[in-house]
């Protein structure tokens, strides 16, 4: 299975990773099938049932009483004299029983946890590298596209047109029983729904990729739904009980998945009294087999972004409210439904795949983040997933996708400081048994650099200190005096950034057209200044320091291939598969060229007469590589071009610069090296290492700090109207200037610490920056035309530290 489809299985850590098969191999005869539902005397089987079926005989009777009292409706002459309570104020695992059972003084809708406890819904898979995904790619094309047994299935009994023009019929006139007759039978069972909304009763329809449901007619229905009487709605969700309460023999059937993919997108479910309805349609469907998930997975794909993401928010507010709710009487104690939000999670897993299935994604990765998390113990859920991995104890940081990057970046930052003190106590403790005196110096990863030998005095300090990395950085500069309090961190860093990444260093090449840097494929004898550069990232990342450094978002998906360093040495790493969009992200031109050669309609071999070979420069010497062996003698075809895009791209990407990658890989993860790692996307790695791209001015004006001036002096007026009338263009270049990047950090603005100081000087003179402390330093200007003048002059002709 490729590693690119794989998907939802939570995220293990590595420590759990070599139990895994043998016991998932221990229960997967389990997981073949829903059992049937057993009395309350049956034990409860082991597996994703647990705490739940034995729990179901008082459902089932209730429900039993409900279906006779439903009979009894249907004998009645119109729907519409029936009289259900409003359903708002309704809550489903406590329905009244006047409005279930009005002759029967014992009866009241009760749910299974009124009698045994539940216990927690056991993991759903166990692969490692699983973390953000449900499995899609490659199962055979048996399990592709199951052909399971179709029953027979009930005659459709509308279309679309006659369905809507009922609808308009009972709007005007006010007689609701023939709509009312429609979702009674549509929703009475999931045979009757699947023949409902299926394009061709008498197809099977056994494509992957197409589920046969007529979408439109399902978004009508459903659209049509919230503008009905209330005992329309009613049921609506007394069918969808009857139909969860079915008792299963054998495995699910084309149908009943199409009525899961159904019956997720019901929009009653944002209801909160609908909720117990909700949490028990999100555990059957968390429980289907791998292959179910593989379908639905596909069909979810289809849908628009319109339809997709309420899916999703809904989803994310029923986790939301099971963890806080507003009114915690509306819902059982967590504690009797612990299953609820790992059977929610599992069922946004299986969103989050469909999404990733599709390019561009159905909507933004980070709208699957919950904010809501960011206000729980997110270290308590980040060490229970490291000792507990994927068994019966549940971690947010098994759907890493959910948490968002600012709750990974307090995960990461205190996982290293938790690091740095381990590794500082281990210090003092060896000082101390050999009987040294202490030396606070020892608590910090101390660098003592000479300006005039920046590079090969830091690389000659980290490879000494190699054993100190995981400690606090404390930045000298031999021969200044003067404290690290952070502001001498940051200028190493800057420093160091500008001159490896200057052209004539030639480490990294620089493309205009995409605005960022790549690894030069030059062969040399030592790679250290390539894993010089890695432990800067790392270090970056571990100090929380933004970077000024342009890497294509290639390099992070680089950078985690795999996300934890391997064990044998031997294991290729640094390597990850590329496509044309990943060279679109350096080399637009060639990426361009490369996608008319597969789209050219001519004799590919007779017009390019190319073979399968690459040619580069290397000190003004032509080199040619063959991208396969004999790659000289083969000519590009029409029928061999995809092949040759391929490798070409490989070649450039992964196999040219392999040596430097895997230096900057190792030197990177000599840093990072964390379990942590696994909960980031490759984007979301950019963003802790660079910052966001996104600027909010006016959030920097709220939070930034004044030295010599008031936020009410007319300078400091003038300045924030200038600022915030700038283009973004040079609202960047003004970050830039007074921070040295253009970028945001996770936090926000409110993380720059951003400080505008007087300066007591001349008017006729320009802003200056000290940008190791995000400070500016404004003359009085007396107009606001001065002010703005000198301020684009400032910042729009300064590079580095040209203008300080």
């Amino acid at each position: 299975m490729s590693e690119a489809d794989r998907v939802p299985s939570p995220a293990a850590p590595p420590a759990v990773a070599a139990t895994a098969p043998e016991e998932k191999k221990g229960k997967e005869p389990e997981r073949e099938k829903l059992p049937p539902i057993v009395s309350a005397g049956a034990s409860a089987p082991a597996g994703l049932d647990r705490g739940f079926k034995g729990q179901i005989s008082t459902f089932n009777s209730v429900i039993s009483t409900v279906n006779q009292k439903k009979e009894a409706t249907e004998n009645r002459s119109s729907p519409t004299h029936l009289v259900f309570p409003n359903i708002k104020n309704v809550c489903c695992w406590c329905l009244s029983e006047k409005a279930m059972a009005p002759h029967s003084s014992t009866l009241a809708w009760k749910i299974p946890w009124m009698e045994e406890p539940v216990r927690d819904l056991p993991p759903i898979s166990l692969d490692v590298r699983q973390k953000q995904r449900i499995s899609t790619d490659p199962l055979s094309s048996e399990m592709k596209a199951p052909v399971l047994p179709e029953p027979v299935l009930p005659v459709q009994p509308k279309t679309m047109k006659d369905f809507l023009e009922d609808v308009e019929k009972a709007k005007s006139s006010g007689d609701w029983k023939t709509v009312y007759d429609f979702y009674l039978t549509t929703f009475d069972s999931f045979p009757e729904l699947s023949a409902a909304f299926k394009k061709d009763a008498s197809a099977s329809f056994n494509t992957i990729e197409d589920s046969g449901i007529n979408t439109k007619f399902v978004n009508a229905v459903y659209d049509a739904l919230l503008n009905t009487p209330q005992d329309i709605q009613k049921t609506v969700l007394k069918g969808i009980i009857n139909s969860l309460l079915q008792e299963w023999k054998g495995p699910r059937t084309k149908d009943d998945l199409r009525a899961y993919f159904i019956l997720l997108q019901n929009p009653q479910f944002n209801n909160t009294s609908t909720y117990v309805i909700y949490a028990h349609l999100l555990r059957q469907t968390a429980s289907l087999v791998e292959a179910d998930h593989h379908l639905l997975a596909h069909w979810f794909k289809k849908l628009s972004q319109k339809r997709f993401k309420p899916l999703v928010e809904r989803l994310l507010q029923f986790i939301s409210l099971r963890l806080f709710p507003a009114k915690p009487e509306e819902f059982p104690p967590i504690s009797k439904c612990s299953w609820w939000i790992p059977s929610a999670s599992k069922v946004l897993a299986l969103l989050n795949t469909a999404n990733n299935l599709v390019h561009p994604p159905l909507i933004p990765y980070t709208d699957f983040y919950n904010s809501t998390l960011d206000h729980i113990d997110l270290m308590e859920e980040y060490h229970t997933w490291q000792s507990f991995g994927n068994s019966h104890r549940f971690s947010f940081c098994q759907y890493p996708f959910v948490i968002s990057i600012a709750a990974k970046k307090i995960i990461i930052q205190r996982d290293s400081e938790q690091q740095m003190i381990s590794i500082a106590r281990q210090s003092l403790v060896d000082k101390v048994s050999r009987r040294q005196r202490p030396d606070m110096n020892m608590l910090f990863l101390n660098m003592k650099v000479r300006r005039t030998h920046l590079v090969s005095d830091s690389l000659d300090e980290l490879t000494r200190k190699r054993a100190d990395l995981k400690k606090k950085l404390k930045v000298t500069f031999v021969g200044e005096a003067g404290l690290d309090m952070g502001g001498l961190t940051k200028e190493w860093f800057l420093l160091l950034i500008r001159q490896i990444f200057h052209p004539d260093y030639g480490m990294f090449t620089y493309h205009k057209d995409s605005y960022c840097h790549w690894f030069s494929s030059f062969k040399c004898d030592n790679y250290s200044e390539f894993r010089l550069v890695g432990i800067l990232m790392g270090l970056a990342v571990y100090n929380s320091i933004t970077l000024d450094i342009r890497f294509p978002p290639c390099c992070y998906k680089k950078l985690l291939s795999p996300p934890i360093v391997p064990s044998d040495q031997n294991t290729p790493v640094g390597i990850c598969s590329v496509t044309t969009d990943d060279l679109c992200q350096i080399m637009p031109e060639l990426a361009h060229g490369l996608s008319e050669l597969l789209s050219y309609e001519g004799n590919v071999e007779e017009d390019f007469y190319s073979t399968f070979q690459v040619f580069q420069e290397e000190f003004g010497i032509i080199k040619s590589y063959n991208l396969k062996p004999g790659g000289d003698k083969i000519p590009v075809t029409n029928q061999n071009r995809k092949e040759y895009v391929q490798l070409y791209i490989d070649f450039l990407l992964n196999k040219s610069i392999y040596k430097q990658f895997a230096a900057f890989y190792y030197g990177f993860h000599s840093v990072c090296a964390s379990n942590a790692l696994m909960l980031l996307r490759p984007e979301e790695v950019e963003i802790l290492v660079c910052g966001s791209p996104e600027l909010d001015m006016h959030a920097l004006q709220r939070s930034t700090q004044y030295d010599g001036y008031a936020k009410t002096d007319l300078t400091i007026r003038y300045f924030w109207d200038v600022v915030l009338g700038f283009p973004l263009d040079l609202q960047k270049k003004l970050l830039h200037f007074t921070t040295g990047s253009d970028r945001v950090p996770v936090g926000g603005m409110a993380d720059l610490n951003f400080k505008i100081s007087k300066n007591e000087t001349s008017t006729n003179w320009l802003p200056v920056a000290h940008t190791c402390f995000n400070q500016l330093c404004l003359p009085p200007y007396k107009s606001k035309k001065d002010l703005k003048q000198k301020l684009i002059i400032g910042i729009s002709n300064s590079e580095g530290f040209g203008l300080e």
